[in-house]
């Protein structure tokens, strides 16, 4: 039964979360998965100054953190070689997207996004009571004449595009974002979501100006950074945008463990550096035991190799079904003709060996129901 005193909007909503956590799958199996490979986390953990930046703010958790998160948003400034004032720092991309919505969408706006595509960006538009419009994927990439000419087709506010691309793993050049940026119709901004731009081919950035006003880039510290735990995330845009988040934000949101961990992770480029080596080798991994198994792995710009099983979403949602049965979390698309594909984070070599070992007895068993 809904309650009644909530509000029209509200009571109108799917009652459905954009994930279900894995922690939640393990209590429905009753046991803990073996491998953590559906997530996209950074199984390779964050670098060592993080946690000594931990432990040393650990004895100050008793305070408020800074609501300016002065030295954490200088820092990212210089970074990224803009000012502090085209800075916002969140509880991840997530929570940014939430705030960004609600400052520009309206009941009965209208936002552009992809089939397929990120499914919280989607969950925060229609909270907000804005109407989704999307386009297909044009075979395994978000495509930005589609998502313009949608845009314009339907006067949108918003236009959502991630590069890399979460979930099939692709990634357009900075050249083609800057084309893109280029032609977002009057009145629409542009989202770039690029939470695996640490992972990414060089030339993949969109390099604007600090204050484009067509465009806002989001990043976050959960995926080369291997603070997904803590959740913080940043976004780079106008300052007249930027300064519009202290109206809607939560100004306490990013915890004062938070900021000084994701200060110290900054500070280490060189693991950082590291981690990249190991990502590579991981995804040069999993595309070898997608290939020894009779499937097409995707390139991949990310932490994650999407997989192409061959056949539809009903056969690779029985692959992932037996995966779970032998311990292995991994994920796939949600819509088709995205969901042939299983998704497989990078990670240690022991995940990656379980995830080897099950993927034959999984496939089989496929084939067998199929």
């Amino acid at each position: 039964m809904t309650d009644p005193r909530l509000t029209r909007l509200a009571q109108g909503l799917p009652a459905s979360v954009p994930f279900v956590g894995p922690e939640r799958l393990e209590r429905m199996r009753g046991a803990p998965f073996v491998a953590r490979l559906g997530a996209n986390e950074s199984g390779f953990g964050p670098s060592p100054r993080v946690a000594e930046a931990i432990r040393a703010a650990a004895d100050e958790a008793w305070m408020y953190p800074d609501p300016d998160m002065h030295a954490l948003r200088n820092a990212i400034a210089a970074h990224n070689e803009v000012a502090p004032e085209n800075v916002m720092i969140g509880e991840g991309i997530d929570g940014l997207l939430g705030n960004l919505v609600r400052l520009l969408v309206a009941p009965g706006d209208s936002v552009v996004t992809s089939v397929g595509a990120y499914p919280t960006f989607n969950y925060h538009v229609t909270g907000f009571g804005g109407v989704l419009h999307t386009v297909p994927y044009t075979g395994n990439f978000e495509d930005p004449e589609r998502l313009v000419a949608k845009a314009r087709e339907t006067g949108a506010k918003l236009i959502y595009l991630a590069n890399p691309d979460n979930p099939m793993g692709s990634h357009h050049s900075a050249h083609m974002m800057r084309n893109l940026v280029t032609n977002v119709p009057a009145g629409c901004l542009l989202i770039v979501d690029e939470a695996y731009i640490e992972l990414a081919p060089q030339g993949t950035a969109l390099a604007v100006a600090p204050d484009d006003a067509r465009v806002i880039r989001m990043r976050t510290f959960s995926k080369g950074y291997g603070l997904a735990g803590l959740r913080v995330g940043y976004a780079l845009g106008a300052r007249d945008l930027i300064a519009a988040f202290d109206r809607v934000r939560n100004h306490f949101g990013v915890g004062r463990v938070a900021q000084a961990a994701a200060l110290a992770a900054l500070g280490d480029q060189d693991w950082l550096a590291q981690i990249n080596a190991r990502v590579a080798d991981s995804r040069d991994r999993l595309a070898a035991i997608a290939l020894e198994n009779g499937l097409v792995p995707l390139a991949s710009a990310t932490n994650f190799v999407a997989i192409d099983c061959g056949a539809d979403g009903t056969f690779a949602r029985a692959v992932l079904d037996v995966l779970a049965t032998r311990g292995i979390f991994v994920r796939m698309p949600g819509v088709a003709p995205l969901d042939r594909c299983i998704r497989v984070t990078c990670g240690p070599d022991n995940q990656i060996d379980a995830f080897a070992k099950a993927l034959p007895d999984a496939l089989a068993a496929a084939r067998r129901h199929a």
